[in-house]
């Protein structure tokens, strides 16, 4: 087997692994299909291109998402995006949306919170990272990861009302 063919292999299985958790959390961070889908298959063409740079295979789940962030922080060094009036029925339509009256109070106290709160819990909960990939990516030790999921979700419990 050549080396291009391994090369490829090793891409297809990276992006066969990943490329489902890599849309739902690029659409975390737009909050739009399209946009997300933009920001997904951009990331993958840098992690083609890049691919060379990725030396452990264990690692390529937060490789793959660190490409993704900075590839979402540049869409706003390209331009400004452009405020979309929505009417309720057509939310509905963009997807599987849940409009329960509990997913947008959930949503809304996650809005709510400080960046530096909300982005470690949503790389745990929704990426399913551990502390110390968290604090890697993040560029923190793994104390101060713990101690910013445990204050969000000590935050959302009391936007929420709710006891431990």
């Amino acid at each position: 087997m050549d080396k291009l063919t391994k090369r490829r292999r090793r891409f297809e299985t990276v992006v066969n692994t990943y490329a489902k958790d890599a849309f739902r959390y690029a659409f975390w961070l737009c909050k739009d299909r399209d946009t997300a889908e933009d920001i997904v298959q951009e990331s993958f063409t840098r992690a083609w291109k890049s691919l060379d740079q990725l030396t452990d295979d264990e690692a390529a789940k937060s490789w793959l998402f660190t490409i993704l962030r900075r590839e979402n922080a540049r869409r706003f060094e390209r331009y400004k995006p452009q405020m979309e009036a929505l009417e309720p029925n057509e939310i509905t339509s963009k997807g599987n949306y849940d409009t329960s009256i509990e997913a947008f109070v959930l949503r809304q106290a996650l809005a709510q919170l400080n960046k530096e709160y909300r982005e470690p819990l949503v790389l745990q909960v929704i990426g399913g990272y551990s502390m110390e990939e968290i604090a890697q990516q993040l560029g923190l030790s793994k104390g101060a990861v713990m101690t910013r999921v445990h204050r969000a979700r000590q935050k959302l419990r009391d936007a929420l009302g709710e006891e431990k």
